[in-house]
């Protein structure tokens, strides 16, 4: 074979070479990321079937995944189509119903009484008895013996049209090729294998596509087997390399130098109503520590609910507005951007420093208005949605952006606001926030590229929030509860919640608590919010209830963030079985922002999951959101807490950052020493495992 002979490497050469592989084949490995015979081999398996022995048809039962060997005894076509086969398949034991609902003219006429076949399938219980559906099956000649299966036979993840014996055959002849002269780059250096007690990539991947029965199923469905976890270090060490060379990269950026703030912060500190926190203050220091380099500042501040990253970022902007820069405030809902507005109007009116608001929700004329304003206008603080990303938005000299909740965003998104903000060369300075406490494993992957500030304090005389569960059977009792704390002139959040994304369903519930409590609480003024209204209806009620003009505001989760009012000290949650922990936790954040006891009813409806159980249990027991955040990342896994849909970080081939967060230090102090921005290994390694989205780290 002219592969073998050239010696390549084997990321040089096509899979159009391998025995099979012809135009149509080579489309659909396109499509699962496969070029080479390197992508190939890294087209790990999913999971393992054990093939390697025989099951008496007697000894089968329900559930089991069972290679069967027997005679058809008899062959019908079920009502309901010319293309269903019903067999049974009978050996010296019993028999077993083989039940398919397709198959093709030359399938049925192999299938007749008589016929030996080998099959393997899941047995379940059917209408006559135990049956495999669509089992895999082989037809056996006359007097053929087929030997036992030696190893246990890999899974892939595939695509349309391809089949798993197209991947197992196509495997098999790469793997003869690795054995051969094949050539597969080993990028770890012999003394990190060494000293990890690590097998070779030539072992690991012989051993994880093709596995001796004695390995067993257990020790590779964990993914603990050393063979996997040598692949499992090695992109994590990809990852890791990746965003050294990213960091290497903004380093040879370069931003405009802004002096700190003196006359600006000194006057808001004044009329601030209120003291910083140490923690607050730490941070600002070393925000403004980064804002008077000309290397772009990129920073994430973590603070939980309530403890003041607003302030923090309004001190922050003073810093470029005083060096006669533009600021954007990017915030990824109305509510939380109109929010935004209320915050930085009222401190930044007093200072003579012009706020702008721009939203998709406003009307063409104000649209309009607003984008005049942002080109004309140079110091001022610029605030909204995605609106502000749009191809007519054109600022005039932008130092700043500063993006709340940024992992809501798409990547491309923020890399088009980063943009706007480029002049002769240089960046503006990054400042990001997030309400949603980021665990330290996942932070030391995903967001390593980043500085990282935490607001580990809150305010003086804020209180705990004490939470309960309850049954939907005692409603009436939080009805009840909440008369007596309005009587005692105190404030109630409602919030419904639906499985449906539809906002039309999750209003109409909403509107159907509305009147459900104001017949229950006709005495109490009871107002609605929800994702339908305009931005003014919105601001329009939110306003009511923070003047105290509503004892009770009911709302669907659009107030999971940006609202702040002290009085509230009912949080009420309907369904709260059916948001997840970071969700919950940000609502629960919306009470117990005075100095006033404050409580947080999480409502369920019965029976619970064992999951939905869990959940709530883990809301009743902690309130540190660093702490529901290692939960909820142990319960769901980093890419639905950080939406990899949305961030493009952090989507692991075969990595768990929860299961393997053992191997992390290794991997940091293996990268450390191995990074070098020209080291071929480097490149080839992050290549290797990233590929292009390398790109997604430029944001």
């Amino acid at each position: 074979m002219t592969v073998i002979e050239s010696n390549k490497r084997l990321s040089q050469i096509a899979c159009t070479a391998l025995k099979g592989v012809g135009p149509a084949v080579a489309e659909k490995l396109a499509r699962c990321g496969i070029g080479s015979l390197q992508d190939l081999l890294f087209h790990l398996p999913l999971r393992y079937e054990d093939r390697t022995r025989l099951y008496p048809l007697a000894s089968v039962i329900p559930g089991q995944q069972v290679m069967i060997e027997g005679k058809i005894t008899q062959v019908q076509r079920p009502m309901g189509g010319k293309t269903r086969l019903l067999c049974q398949m009978a050996d010296d034991t019993g028999y077993i119903q083989l039940r398919f609902f397709y198959v093709n003219r030359a399938q049925y006429q192999a299938f007749s009484p008589g016929t030996r076949l080998r099959a393997y399938g899941e047995a379940r219980f059917g209408p006559k008895g135990l049956e495999i559906v669509h089992p895999e099956y082989t037809v056996m000649r006359t007097g053929q013996v087929i030997p036992a299966e030696t190893h246990l036979t890999p899974v892939y993840p595939t695509t349309e049209g391809l089949h798993q014996a197209t991947f197992r055959k196509l495997m098999k002849q790469v793997l003869r090729i690795l054995e051969g002269q094949g050539v597969l780059d080993e990028l770890l250096p012999s003394a990190v294998r060494e000293s990890l007690s690590m097998p070779s990539l030539k072992e690991a991947l012989m051993l994880i596509h093709y596995p001796p029965v004695e390995v067993g199923i257990k020790a590779l469905l964990s993914d603990k087997h050393p063979c996997q976890q040598r692949l499992v270090f090695e992109e994590l060490l990809a990852h890791r390399l990746s965003l050294l060379r990213l960091r290497e990269v903004l380093k040879g950026n370069v931003s405009k130098a802004f002096p700190e703030s003196a006359s600006l912060k000194e006057q808001f500190l004044k009329v601030l109503p209120f003291a910083l926190t140490n923690a607050q203050e730490r941070v600002c220091q070393e925000i403004e520590a980064d804002l008077v380099t000309t290397r772009p500042m990129m920073r994430l501040v973590q603070g939980d609910v309530g403890s003041g990253k607003t302030v923090v970022a309004a001190i922050a902007a003073m810093q470029a507005i005083e060096a006669g820069y533009q600021v954007c405030v990017m915030a990824p809902t109305d509510i939380l951007a109109s929010q935004h507005h209320v915050s930085f109007s009222a401190w930044f009116d007093l200072l003579g420093i012009p706020v702008i608001y721009l939203s998709g929700k406003l009307t063409a004329k104000l649209k309009r208005e607003a984008s005049e304003k942002i080109t004309s206008t140079k110091a001022c603080v610029v605030v909204g949605t995605h609106a502000l990303f749009q191809d007519g938005v054109v600022f005039n000299k932008l130092g700043l952006v500063i993006i709340d909740e940024q992992h809501r965003f798409g990547v491309d998104q923020r890399l088009r606001l980063q943009q706007k903000g480029v002049e002769d060369g240089s960046y503006p300075h990054q400042l990001i926030m997030t309400a949603t406490p980021i665990p330290r494993t996942l932070a030391m992957t995903a967001f390593a590229d980043l500085d990282n500030s935490i607001i580990d304090e809150l305010p003086p005389g804020r209180q705990p929030v004490k939470t309960v569960l309850l049954s939907n059977a005692r409603r009436d009792e939080i009805i009840e509860r909440v008369r007596e704390s309005c009587e005692e002139s105190r404030q109630v959040y409602w919030v419904c919640t639906l499985i449906e994304e539809s906002d039309v369903l999750q209003c109409q519930a909403a509107e159907e608590c509305l009147e459900h409590l104001k017949s229950s609480l006709p005495d109490l003024r009871v107002g609605l919010v929800h994702g339908r209204l305009k931005p003014s209806e919105k601001h329009a009620v939110m306003q009511s209830f923070k003047d105290g003009q509503l004892d009770v505001l009911v709302a669907t989760t659009v107030i999971e963030v940006g609202v702040d009012v002290p009085n509230a000290t009912i949080m009420v949650i309907e369904n709260a079985e059916r948001l997840g922990l970071s969700q919950l936790h940000q609502l629960r954040g919306r009470v117990g922002r005075g100095s006033q006891k404050s409580f947080c009813v999480l409502l369920y409806q019965t029976p619970l999951s064992d999951v939905g159980k869990q959940r709530l249990e883990i809301m009743r027991d902690f309130d540190d959101g660093f702490i529901v955040a290692e939960k909820d990342l142990e319960m769901r896994g980093p890419g639905e807490v950080l939406g990899v849909r949305q961030t493009g970080v952090a989507a692991f081939r075969i990595a768990d950052i929860v299961r393997d967060q053992h191997l992390l230090p290794a991997v940091q102090r293996v990268a450390k020493e191995m990074y070098s921005p020209s080291a071929a290994c480097v490149t080839a390694l992050i290549d290797r495992w990233l590929g292009d989205r390398d790109q997604y780290g430029q944001v």
